[in-house]
């Protein structure tokens, strides 16, 4: 079983950043694909971005060029960059962890969750 947390949500005005933290602990494989999902009350979870195994990035259009993904392996942490932000970005943020890279726009798919992180931008 996988455990994942996250933190550094919080609120910021439009053109700001925030740097989003998921801790993993329990059997977390650096084989795992990992990414981060975000979804607002009354829609769908939505994909935002994925990493790898072995560090190959993706990320959804509305957020290409301005969020980065990261991972360290080592330390067993998931990193979220998001720079100029924006208010359709305000959403509750989720870590996710897949051992098959089922890290996509099928979230049902996912193994592993965190409880999520709130993000809020205004304007």
């Amino acid at each position: 079983q996988v455990q994942l947390v996250e933190s550094g949500g919080g609120s910021v005005q439009a053109g700001g950043s925030l740097r989003l933290s998921c801790e993993a602990s329990g059997s977390l494989s650096s084989r795992h694909a990992m990414g981060w999902y975000r979804q607002v009350p009354g829609r769908e979870r939505e994909w935002v971005t994925a990493i790898s195994s072995s560090g190959i990035t993706h990320y959804a259009d509305s957020v290409k060029g301005r969020f980065t993904i990261s991972r360290d392996n080592a330390k067993n942490t998931l990193q979220l960059q998001m720079n100029d932000l924006k208010p359709e970005d305000t959403a509750k943020y989720y870590c996710a962890a897949d051992p098959f890279g089922r890290v996509s726009e099928r979230y049902e798919l996912v193994a592993y969750w965190g409880q999520g992180t709130r993000v809020t931008v205004s304007s």
